[in-house]
């Protein structure tokens, strides 16, 4: 949805307008009653729609350029468009106390008539970036400040549209406005992008007062883009963050298959503490693990990053399990808000039929054997959460001689307000036994207990892992 230069509230393409002399910049009055202070209406939000009432009700950036724009048309003006410049939109520097040879916008939103902005995608495509020069009165709004008020498009504007729109007609009647309007959106001192808007012959010129109103809805336009840029900012990079802690593309390897997921805690939430990873090891073997830093937000990220990280390092080391254990214990210890968090660690070695287990604090796996019944495994010890320096963690180890499912998962999936936990992680076997009685697929599995009924706040992430252990026949 990119623009081209010169881009206001006008659309491109058509013929070169017929024109009844040179574009003039209307900042005084035309009338006695426009110059007349008393006389104008203070600026109100009557003025427009009331999509008015819901801009910055969503933190979107697209919905809210769309509010701004169905506020103003086609009670306020005949066409109107918002544009925000592609430097702040990255999040770069902006042209604040500058005078740039030429400015780059984004437009976020566009408005002709009651007209869907898909109608005029081949025109005035939403998403084009559009290259404003330094004598366009877009970019006198964005330097000077103020709005710029015109009798009619712009010269630049009215040929570039011209040269682009074809045989487009309705450009030719966008091009007639009677009045042309450019207010600058403003933050913190700086512009970020304007709005623009446009009326007929058929309509009266923009008021002073009218003028006001415009630069009161763009003031609050600002702050709302502002907060939903900054949301947007936020979630890309928690996807970034959740997506890198994604396991490998190991799958299945010999004597072992694999199905994981997660379910974000709370409406919304996209980021926690909890994580998970698959390792491939010498001699076929396969380390697992899933772990619970505590907390939400970018802090409890930064934990589980690092100790995602330390985990993969340390089994580089193809050290025991419960050495592993005890050193990402140590390196918990000194790793700000990785204190207290648990983990389950799993080894399986095909080979030698044995499945090596140590915890940290974690809720026990579960293990459903041949004979079709889930039930938690009995560790040796169920050891402390990390970061405690406690040093004593001990490794269960069990034979595994036929195929069995390994159920590794976070404390979201049994934890409850109402109900001990003890009985929710029997609830969870007794979930995964009619589920596997249905014959569900590994991954269709997975979904299913991922959303089995637990704490209906839905208080804590949800992590699971699902590992089908297959002995070596020889």
């Amino acid at each position: 949805m990119p623009s081209k230069p010169g881009d206001q509230l006008s659309l491109p393409g058509a013929r070169t307008p017929t024109r009844k002399g040179p574009t003039t910049l209307r900042n005084e009055p035309h009338s006695r009653s426009d110059d007349t202070p008393t006389a104008a209406p203070p600026p109100r939000r009557s003025f427009f729609s009331p999509a008015a009432d819901v801009i910055g009700s969503e933190l979107d950036l697209g919905l809210t350029g769309s509010h701004v724009v169905h506020a103003l048309t086609p009670g306020f003006c005949d066409a109107a468009s918002l544009y925000l410049l592609e430097r702040w939109r990255r999040e770069e520097t902006t042209y604040a106390g500058a005078d740039p040879a030429q400015i780059e916008a984004r437009r976020l939103a566009l408005r002709v008539g009651t007209d869907a902005p898909e109608s005029w995608e081949g025109v005035l495509p939403v998403g084009e970036v559009v290259v404003f020069p330094r004598e366009t009165p877009y970019a006198r709004a964005l330097v000077d400040g103020h709005a710029q008020l015109l009798d009619s498009v712009d010269d630049h504007t009215a040929e570039r549209l011209a040269a682009s729109a074809g045989r487009d007609e309705r450009v030719d009647e966008l091009l007639k406005s009677r009045s042309f309007l450019v207010v600058p959106l403003r933050l913190r001192g700086g512009a970020i992008g304007f709005v623009a808007c446009s009326r007929g012959p058929d309509r009266g010129p923009f008021l002073t007062a009218e003028t006001a109103a415009v630069e009161s809805l763009a003031a609050r336009a600002a702050v709302a883009l502002d907060n939903a840029r900054r949301y947007e900012h936020e979630r890309r990079t928690a996807l970034a963050i959740r997506g890198s802690l994604l396991p490998g593309t190991i799958q299945e390897v010999e004597g072992l298959r694999i199905a994981h997921g997660s379910l974000p805690a709370g409406q919304g939430s996209i980021i926690g503490g909890d994580w998970f990873d698959v390792l491939r090891r010498p001699g076929d073997r396969v380390s697992m693990i899933v772990g619970d830093a505590m907390g939400h937000g970018p802090e409890s990220a930064v934990a589980m990053i690092q100790l995602r990280t330390a985990v993969r390092t340390l089994a580089g080391l193809d050290i025991p399990a419960a050495d592993l254990i005890r050193r990402l214990d140590a390196l918990a210890s000194d790793t700000p808000g990785a204190s207290f968090a648990t983990c389950i660690y799993a080894e399986w070695d095909p080979r030698q039929r044995t499945c090596t287990l140590v915890g940290a604090g974690h809720p026990p796996p579960l293990l459903r054997g041949p004979d079709g019944r889930t039930a938690p495994v009995t560790l040796v010890g169920a050891g402390l959460p990390l970061g405690l320096a406690a040093g004593t963690y001990e490794p269960t180890v069990l034979t595994i001689d036929e195929p069995s499912l390994l159920v590794l998962y976070s404390d979201g999936l049994v934890e409850s307000r109402d109900t001990d936990i003890d009985h929710q992680i029997a609830r969870l076997a007794r979930a995964l036994d009619t589920a596997a009685v249905d014959h569900d697929p590994l991954p269709a599995l997975c979904r299913r207990l991922l959303r089995a009924p637990s704490d209906p706040a839905g208080a804590d992430d949800r992590t699971l892992l699902l590992a089908e252990l297959t002995p070596s026949k020889d």
